[in-house]
């Protein structure tokens, strides 16, 4: 079991009560006297969610990091809290005062995957790679849809040149985006570009679609076959044509690229599809997990067993000396 050691308070006789107290009282003062939340503090926060603090948790059982938030910033935890109820305060706090990408994904997931594709053979990919680009999050069922996030923190930089590559790939593409921000965005992307805004109401976090993706009829070869592996190219050739090409795996690259070029859009996107869902993908794991978490364990993959285990040792309490 871990143990979190409150070092920095300047007795070393106390009763866990008085620690619990005296952590609640740091973090009240600190809010009092800087008025508002500190930004440091909150992307601190958000560096709970990372894929090294995670996998560290799941393969070593090391709160070390988690640990250095509590020492650090005092958080509300009590005495036998777990590090699964740390985590999830410590989502809420950004969720009030910090929605950073990860926010942005993990709401995406909870309201539109989970919700409103509930039910349907979709999966999802966080952050699958379109040529040199890196779309944030992409869904696929019958359709394939790609949503690009831009926070309040983030810039405008690559933005339009990103969206114009993923519309060559993927059926509909959607911009995620503050709602205060729609204007600021608009002006500057094309027609075809759906946008979902994020606001808040009443305290919570909603998505709404305010325009519509235009879907994408064509699908461009020279962008698909630069955005998927090398089994799955030559997947798509043999399933339309009979039989991958007999040249020199130098070669073949460019002979599957022409070859590509001959199949009718619907159909090669139809192949497309196909080809991606067999990849590795637990979106159907995401229900059971708790919903702060839920992008974290898409992002990394995790699989029935790895799940459980990390479920496992995020309910470890935290021991207050």
């Amino acid at each position: 079991m871990s143990i979190y050691n409150v070092n920095k308070l300047s007795s070393t006789r106390f009763d866990t009560k008085n620690v619990y107290i005296c952590a609640v009282l740091t973090t009240n003062t600190y809010m009092g006297r800087a008025g508002n939340i500190s930004m440091g503090m909150m992307r601190s926060y958000s560096s709970a969610f990372s894929r090294r603090v995670f996998s560290d948790i799941i393969n070593y059982g090391d709160f070390s990091h988690l640990n250095y938030l509590i020492e650090s910033y005092s958080p509300k935890v009590k005495q036998d809290d777990t590090y699964l109820v740390l985590l999830k305060q410590l989502y809420k706090s950004m969720c009030k005062n910090y929605r950073c990408e990860y926010v942005y994904k993990n709401e995406i997931i909870n309201k539109l995957l989970l919700k409103q594709f509930a039910g349907t053979q979709t999966i999802a990919f966080n952050e699958f790679r379109v040529v040199d680009s890196i779309v944030d999050l992409a869904m696929f069922n019958g359709v394939s849809k790609a949503f690009e996030i831009k926070t309040e923190y983030d810039s405008k930089k690559r933005l339009s040149r990103q969206l114009d590559t993923y519309s060559k790939l993927f059926q509909e593409c959607y911009l995620v985006i503050p709602e205060e921000l729609f204007d600021h965005y608009t002006a500057d992307i094309s027609d075809n570009i759906g946008i979902v805004v994020m606001y808040i109401e009443k305290g919570h976090i909603k998505l709404r679609t305010a325009r519509e993706a235009i879907k994408n009829t064509v699908v461009d070869p020279d962008i698909l076959i630069r955005s998927v592996r090398c089994e799955e190219y030559k997947n798509i050739i043999k399933e339309h044509f009979g039989s991958i090409p007999e040249v020199s795996c130098y070669e073949m690259f460019d002979v599957c690229k022409e070859l590509m070029y001959q199949i009718p859009s619907n159909e090669l996107h139809r192949l497309f599809l196909k080809e991606i869902k067999r990849r590795a993908n637990n979106t159907k794991l995401l229900q059971k997990i708790p919903a702060e978490i839920r992008q974290m364990c898409l992002s990394l993959n995790l699989n029935q067993r790895q799940s459980e285990v990390l479920l496992n040792k995020l309910n470890t309490h935290i021991i207050i000396l």
